[in-house]
């Protein structure tokens, strides 16, 4: 099981969220081509170790939130808002842990 620390209610096991994907994947802009769309969306590194991830906390807070997780161990190192400026209008430094 594995319990992520949401920064406004306290830890929470994961089946309160839902899991967004790799946080790193920059999306093209809505005229990119097919085949940009293409590789965005669906090709990915399959990463063992450190990862960052997005999780929508769905039974929780509603918030997206950017979880940097060890894939091997499900280890998390930080959580912090998706959205920078969410951080910092509640006061959080963008790198605090969880």
């Amino acid at each position: 099981m594995i319990r992520i620390p949401c920064p406004y209610c306290g830890i929470r096991d994961h089946s309160e969220f839902t899991y967004g994907g790799d946080a790193s994947v920059e999306y093209p802009t809505l005229d990119a081509t097919a085949e940009e769309w293409h590789e965005a969306v669906y090709l990915r590194e399959n990463i063992r170790g450190m990862q960052s991830e997005t999780w929508h906390h769905v039974n929780g807070c509603r918030m997206w939130l950017v979880v940097e997780r060890d894939t091997t161990t499900h280890e998390i190192r930080s959580v912090r808002p998706a959205h920078a400026g969410m951080a910092k209008a509640l006061g959080m430094p963008e790198e605090e842990s969880g």
